[in-house]
């Protein structure tokens, strides 16, 4: 496994700001939070999704390429890192 943090800069109120990635061998993610701008944290993984929040479709491919996009800011997290924001985020409603 491995875990992202992306941050997304954006003027959008309702959007989110930053997103948690674990991701697995295959380059799917297989969890991922959500955090808001309010503080917010929403949770998704291959049985709790919703219109807000979902995995992936495509495999995420290589962080390098997610970074060097001008309206993100890509790092490789721990496996702690990651899951202590898991811990803290809620399921959508």
């Amino acid at each position: 496994m491995k875990y992202w943090k992306v941050e997304w800069h954006h003027d959008f109120v309702e959007e989110p700001v930053v997103f948690f990635s674990e991701i697995g061998r295959d380059g799917y993610e297989t969890r991922k939070v959500q955090s808001y701008r309010d503080g917010r944290l929403i949770k998704a993984d291959a049985s709790h999704e919703s219109g807000e929040i979902g995995l992936g479709e495509i495999p995420v491919g290589d962080i390098e390429d997610v970074d060097a996009q001008e309206e993100f800011s890509a790092v490789v997290i721990t496996r702690t890192e990651f899951w202590g924001i898991w811990e803290k985020a809620v399921w959508p409603r």
